[in-house]
C-alpha cells in the first residue's frame, strides 16, 4: 500500500515517517508541505493512503480531501478538534489529534490494515489473518495466548501448543489484534483474557512466565487494574 504525508510542519512529517517505518506493508512514496503540489502528485500517482493535515497554506486539508479520488483512504492529522465531524462526513478513516502518540497511530493503522484485508475474498472479521511464508493462517484471536518477537519475526503462540511464525513488526501485529491484546515488553504481546496471574515484574499465561518491561507497566495496570 502506497502512502503520502501532507503537512506544512517538518517535525510532523518526520514523526509520521518514523511511525510508518514500523509497518512493512505501507510504502511512503512522498511527503509534501504544500497542498497544491500534493494534489498534483495524487492525481498522477494515485496513492492508496494520505496522512493529511488540515490547516495548510494555499489549500486546506478539508478542501483537498473533497477533490481527490474517493478510493484514496484519508487519515487527518491536526492540532485542532473542531473539524472532526466534517472529516467523517467526507469519509476519512480516522482523525488524529496532535501530538500523535505511537499507540494512537497504531490504532489508526489497524483500521487501515483491516480495510485492506476486507478487500480479499476470504476475509472473516472474527479471524486474525497471519501470513507465514506462502500460507495465510486464519487464527481465532481468543485462542492466541501471546506473541513473542525474535528479530524480524513474530511467533504466535496459540492453544493446543500451535505456533505460527510471521515476518512482521510488533506494531503491525498490534494493529490487527483486538483491543484486549497488550504489549508488555519490547518482545511480548499478550492476550489479557488468558493471564493467570501478574507478579511485580512478570505475568503467567498457560504456565509460561513472561517479563513485564518497565515502560509497559503503566498501560498494563490501567487495563487490568492495580495488582
Amino acid at each position: 500500500m502506497k502512502a503520502i504525508i501532507v503537512d506544512d510542519e517538518p517535525n510532523a512529517i518526520q514523526l509520521l515517517s518514523s511511525y510508518l517505518s514500523q509497518f512493512s506493508r505501507i510504502e511512503l512514496v512522498g511527503s509534501f508541505r504544500n497542498g497544491i503540489k500534493a494534489l498534483e502528485f495524487i492525481q498522477e500517482n494515485k496513492p492508496d493512503l494520505i496522512f493529511l493535515d488540515i490547516n495548510m497554506p494555499h489549500i486546506n486539508g478539508i478542501s483537498l480531501a473533497k477533490i481527490i479520488d474517493k478510493s484514496c483512504k484519508i487519515i487527518f492529522t491536526t492540532a485542532h478538534s473542531e473539524h472532526a465531524v466534517e472529516s467523517y462526513d467526507i469519509g476519512s478513516v480516522d482523525y488524529l489529534l496532535k501530538p500523535i502518540s505511537l499507540e494512537r497511530f497504531t490504532k489508526a493503522m489497524g483500521k487501515i490494515l483491516q480495510l485492506d484485508e476486507e478487500i480479499g475474498k476470504d476475509n472473516t472479521p472474527s479471524r486474525v489473518l497471519v501470513k507465514s511464508g506462502s500460507k495465510t493462517y486464519h487464527l481465532d484471536p481468543d485462542k492466541i495466548l501471546y506473541l513473542s518477537k525474535d528479530g524480524n519475526y513474530i511467533c504466535y503462540f496459540c492453544e493446543d501448543k500451535k505456533k505460527v511464525l510471521s515476518r512482521e513488526t510488533t506494531a503491525e501485529a498490534l494493529a490487527k489484534l483486538p483491543s484486549y491484546f497488550v504489549q508488555i515488553h519490547k518482545s511480548h504481546i499478550v492476550n489479557t483474557n488468558c493471564i493467570e496471574f501478574v507478579d511485580r515484574d512478570e505475568l503467567c499465561i498457560s504456565g509460561i512466565k513472561l517479563p513485564i518491561g518497565n515502560s509497559y507497566k503503566g498501560n498494563l495496570i490501567s487495563i487490568l487494574g492495580p495488582s
